[in-house]
């Protein structure tokens, strides 16, 4: 593929378009330097943190901020920070990676999480010069501490409708915010708060940069939560706080295109954050099996629990490979803008912007893999996983979090679909010709002809089937149901898996392909396989979301016709995937850990 047909996929274009596998990023590419850092990572939570979880999730005193400061220190707070301000400057990818590796460190990486991304970021990104050389050089080293105050009672997922005030002083010097926030994740310590209010009237909220040293600011107790118990959540409430006029960040009214795009950025790292996790989780499964009895033998030679471990890892290669196709192309998105002129921070944005499709998928898919993880975990430990002295415990509360952080599932379900059909509607993405073509396929003779066996050309003519499935069934949906389309959730709820799981399962085709090219070894036959038994289920569970949808609003033939476009569409060879998760599941046995 050419280089300037590299740089044309845009957002959301996966679906309409195919990609060379030699495009994608796969994470068997890491460099040397990559590795180094990604180590370094492994190390700081070995040493700092998974020694101290107890005392973590006890909110011991002092202890979550001094531990941002020692990883300040070895510039893990700065990754994507430039040296201008006291960061490392380092790419998407590099950040991505660190967020993985540290997204195993249970409430100390919802803490640095936060920090680094809705903590740090709006003011890197929307700040002026003075801004950002007062503020972002302090929290790249981890000498202050950031937060982030969206959230309040009324407004949840409706991050606009917040009642938060800012009234101008009468000396022009000051706004005066009033208001409370809630669900402020490092609200007991942050130094630094970007905060979302309404200036007077307006229709849409501006953010304002508020230091903790500021008047008028008050604290309820911390919350107690099911999970991340040592991330410290707070309401915070501001009753005449003044903020200088310097502080307003970006421009009135800009506040809720900043939490937009903020949030994008923030759903894409909270993938790669729940995918360390549930490496994580799935070492101790293994471990785990390899040492617990049961009739005279580890349970890990039994075949109940090798299907849990190499689903475990199914699920998990899954959305580390797509999360890493993504960051690449934001990566690339990003540098094509600033080669066009477009300043660096503004590039940053755009290019997130530009896959918030792809980000809302990840965070869907990465999140419920973790919760699949730790569930079997649990399960893999028997009564000690229901045991609070062992450590599936915690995994299991931890996780269930990130299903509702950053957009909760259902409203980024609903995201991915609304975005797809908004781009189409402004001309961004060419949906309609690509739908009509595969409605008029479907009164034409199916095509029989023979498939190569060799390499990966039947992989690629299903997902090609998967993506008409989806094409014939929104666009049935969107002539059916016109403007009441956003009404039928349920069937916006369909459309969003189809297009999660084909999304996932092309992203696992190319990496494998790619790095077929590359090696070929027994590692890259597992990861072969790894895709195929994906791509096995997700051809069922595509077909079953395509005729629950046709079934709410088609009728008569042309619903007999869709059905059996559908079953066309979905249509892959049978495998045997029980001797494939045995073969996964046997070399995380031998390896004990997972090591893929």
């Amino acid at each position: 593929m050419s280089n300037e047909n590299k740089t044309a996929l845009k957002g959301g274009e996966f679906l309409i378009k195919e990609t060379a596998a030699s495009d994608v990023f796969i994470p068997e590419e890491w460099s040397e330097e990559q590795r180094m850092i990604a180590d370094m990572c492994r190390d700081f939570l070995q040493q700092e943190v998974f020694p101290k979880l107890n005392e973590i999730d006890e909110q011991q005193e002092g202890l979550m901020p001094t531990l941002l400061e020692k990883a300040g220190a070895l510039g893990l707070l700065g990754i994507s920070v430039p040296e201008a301000y006291n960061g490392i400057g380092k790419d998407f990818v590099t950040s991505m990676l660190t967020t993985e590796v540290l997204g195993a460190g249970h409430s100390f990486a919802v803490a640095l999480a936060a920090h680094t991304g809705i903590g740090t970021l709006p003011i890197l990104y929307y700040g002026n010069e003075a801004q950002k050389a007062k503020y972002v050089s302090k929290l790249a080293t981890g000498e202050w501490k950031g937060s982030y105050c969206l959230t309040e009672p009324e407004a949840g997922s409706d991050a606009n409708s917040g009642k938060t005030k800012a009234v101008l002083s009468e000396d022009g010097k000051h706004y005066i915010l009033n208001g409370q926030k809630m669900w402020i994740t490092n609200g007991g310590f942050a130094d630094v708060m970007t905060v979302f209010a309404k200036i007077d009237d307006d229709k849409d909220l501006s953010a304002f940069i508020v230091e903790r040293s500021y008047e008028g600011i008050s604290y309820n107790a911390e919350e107690h939560k099911m999970g991340i118990k040592g991330s410290s959540t707070r309401q915070i409430f501001f009753n005449d706080c003044k903020v200088p006029v310097e502080n307003l960040l970006s421009t009135r009214g800009n506040g809720f295109k900043i939490a937009v795009n903020i949030l994008n950025l923030g759903r894409i790292k909270l993938g790669g954050a729940a995918i360390g996790g549930a490496k994580e989780a799935i070492n101790k499964s293994v471990q785990y099996a390899n040492e617990r009895q049961q009739f005279g033998r580890p349970i890990s030679k039994y075949g109940a629990i090798k299907y849990k471990l190499a689903e475990q890892a199914i699920r998990t290669f899954a959305s580390e490979t797509a999360i890493y196709r993504a960051s690449q192309n934001i990566e690339d998105a990003t540098k094509e803008y600033i080669a066009g002129g477009m300043d660096e921070a503004a590039a940053k944005l755009k290019g997130t912007e530009q896959f918030a499709i792809e980000a809302a998928i990840i965070k869907v898919h990465a999140s419920e893999s973790l919760d699949y993880v730790v569930d079997e975990g649990v399960q893999i430990y028997g009564g000690m996983g229901y045991s609070a002295e062992a450590p599936m415990d915690r995994a299991y509360r931890d996780s269930r979090i990130n299903r509702i952080f950053e957009g909760t599932n259902e409203i980024n379900r609903m995201l991915m679909v609304d975005m797809m059909l908004k781009r189409a509607m402004k001309g961004e993405l060419d949906l309609m010709g690509p739908a009509q073509k595969v409605a008029g396929e479907l009164m034409s003779i199916p095509d029989f002809s023979a498939v190569d066996n060799e390499g990966f050309a039947k992989d690629h003519k299903y997902i090609i089937g998967f993506k008409k499935a989806i094409l014939m069934t929104a666009g049935a949906a969107v002539m059916k149901l016109m403007q009441n389309i956003a009404k039928e959730q349920e069937v916006i709820m369909c459309l969003a898996d189809m297009l999660m799981d084909t999304y996932v399962a092309e992203s696992m085709l190319l990496r494998v392909e790619k790095l077929s090219a590359m090696q070929q070894d027994e590692m890259t036959q597992l990861k072969t396989e790894m895709m195929r038994i994906y791509m096995y289920d997700a051809a069922e569970r595509i077909h079953g979301s395509g005729r629950n949808a046709l079934n709410a609003f088609a009728e008569g033939d042309e619903k007999r016709m869709m059905m059996m476009g559908l079953k066309r569409f979905t249509k892959v060879e049978d495998r045997n995937t029980i001797a494939g998760r045995r073969g996964i599941a046997e070399k995380m046995i031998a390896e004990n850990k997972y090591c893929f």
